[in-house]
């Protein structure tokens, strides 16, 4: 896994979010405030930023510009190696990735024993997705792994909750100072933090005011972990300035109803507030999204569990509902079902209900903690569910090491594998910007001299990396000849029914060319005469 995430954090250019993680991340370092990129609490750019640091980027501090315009100043125009920036931007996500494996590792350890956990193990290792973001300069994977290690905790905290409740909270507080959506996950896990110490100290004779104490002694173990919480929260802004000077952005959306009272009631500093209205504003937009063949404006409540299904390796699909199955009727797992099965349910309905289908990255939590359910089929004694095991996990390996580097695009082989992908997903599922540089490179080895469209869907800019091309979206199409090079995803939305005008000129231009290359499975290059 280690390999195969450092080989993708050296091959890709920047995917669309990574520039303004790192120019916020840098900014923080060099002139502590927070004012960029409101919408996402400090902590997962606090991270990012413990690998900038080594490369003492620069940046000018008379710069004006949004969060946008601010991580094309620090890659591309302050005369910093945007290569060398990214990999040390990602390195810090990769180390807590390979940890949050070794917290799968004990966690699956704890209910089956440690050899049988291999298997959960193996699961996170390969599985794609993981990989996928676990080797860039995002949030998703310090959220879904900080959410799995406090859950690990709680299920701990059964035999020791003065230990383990409060650990539990810092990992908590960490997911929640990373990304808002982690809150959701919060009620949740309070109530098994009164479970946990429900079983640590409930005994055979404990009768009804004993049961009441001992209800009692959970709620203020939950309300210990939501302190924690809080002072986690807090924390993170303050790293970043100990004044928390704060000026609330002048469009910032008003929050009514449920939503309102969330903003004014939760003890969580300004910025964070002020975030959450930005995060609800962008619920109340309308969003392109694509799946399966259609582009449609809007979101559909299913497209999460359809993307999963699609960018998930067979056999893991496969352990994963016989883990869950098994989870439920074993007797001496079942105590887990709730720390495991509950928490994944309420997250995932919760990002179903999202108006950004945009990707499975909001639902990393998924392949984490069914990996370690899916450990769960082996505490079955019987040879050949052992057998049928090691077949799935090997087939998951197979699937996986035969994507090798290209993992963002990966889909399992029932619908094709990673180069029909395009066909039923995209954005972050396909094409998120990243084979900019491969692009420049296929272009200096087999086209070298001829004329470049490019129609390119990322954050990378096309001329630093080589690439002499023309927007063919700002002339005539009589005028577009030679190499037509164009994103996946943008093909997709020209597909059907086309939304805007540029993407009815695009269908238009491809109907009259002819593909003739691809480039890391998520760049097509066409041929116009």
């Amino acid at each position: 896994m280690a390999v195969a995430m450092v080989t993708t954090a050296v091959e890709q250019t920047p995917t669309i979010d990574e520039p303004v993680y790192v120019g916020t991340a840098v900014v923080y370092v060099q002139q502590h405030s927070l004012r960029y990129n409101p919408e996402h609490p400090p902590l997962g750019k606090l991270i990012i930023a413990t690998g900038l640091v080594f490369a003492h980027p620069y940046l000018d501090r008379t710069f004006v510009g949004d969060q946008t315009a601010l991580g094309q100043h620090v890659l591309y125009e302050s005369g910093n190696d945007p290569w060398l920036l990214m990999l040390l931007a990602r390195l810090p996500v990769i180390v807590l990735t390979l940890l949050f494996g070794l917290v799968v590792l004990a966690f699956a350890g704890d209910l089956v024993g440690p050899g049988r956990a291999l298997v959960a193990l193996a699961l996170y290792a390969f599985s794609p997705d993981l990989i996928t973001h676990g080797s860039l300069a995002t949030l998703d994977v310090p959220e879904a792994g900080f959410l799995l290690t406090s859950v690990w905790l709680l299920w701990r905290a059964r035999l020791r909750p003065f230990l383990y409740l409060p650990l539990a909270g810092l990992a908590l507080g960490a997911a929640v100072a990373t990304k808002m959506s982690a809150l959701p996950a919060v009620p949740v896990l309070m109530l098994l933090a009164v479970l946990s110490v429900w079983h640590a100290r409930r005994t055979d004779e404990t009768g009804t005011r004993g049961k009441a104490r001992l209800l009692a002694l959970g709620v203020v173990g939950a309300a210990v972990m939501a302190l924690v919480v809080v002072v986690v929260v807090w924390a993170a802004y303050f790293a970043v300035d100990p004044r928390l000077r704060w000026a609330p952005p002048a469009d910032l959306p008003a929050a009514h109803g449920l939503r309102g009272l969330a903003v004014g009631w939760l003890p969580f500093p300004q910025p964070y507030l002020d975030g959450m209205r930005i995060q609800f504003g962008f619920e109340g937009g309308r969003w392109e999204s694509f799946l399966f063949g259609r582009h449609y404006v809007g979101s559909l409540w299913y497209y999460l569990p359809a993307a999963l299904l699609v960018k998930t390796p067979l056999g893991m699909l496969a352990l994963w509902l016989a883990g869950a199955v098994t989870m439920v009727k074993v007797p001496r797992l079942r105590p887990a079902a709730p720390y495991v099965l509950v928490p994944t349910a309420v997250l995932l309905a919760s990002a179903m209900t999202g108006s950004r289908n945009l990707g499975v990255r909001y639902a990393l939590f998924v392949p984490m903690f069914l990996a370690v359910v899916a450990a769960g089929v082996v505490a079955v004694r019987r040879r050949w569910v052992h057998v049928v095991t090691a077949v799935l996990v090997l087939f998951v390996a197979v699937s996986s090491l035969s994507t090798y580097p290209y993992y963002l695009p990966y889909s399992n082989e029932a619908f094709g594998g990673p180069s029909k992908t395009h066909l039923r997903l995209h954005d972050s599922n396909v094409d998120w910007g990243q084979d900019l540089g491969r692009l420049a490179d296929r272009l200096r080895e087999r086209y070298q001299g001829q004329k470049v469209w490019l129609v390119y869907r990322g954050s990378g800019v096309p001329s630093y990396y080589g690439i002499d091309a023309a927007d063919p979206l700002t002339v005539p199409a009589s005028e577009v000849h030679g190499l037509l090079v164009v994103s996946d995803s943008s093909i997709a939305k020209s597909e059907g029914r086309s939304v805007t005008v540029a993407e009815g000129r695009l269908a238009a231009l491809l109907d009259g060319s002819r593909p003739v290359d691809e480039v890391g499975r998520s760049i097509t290059i066409f041929r116009r005469a």
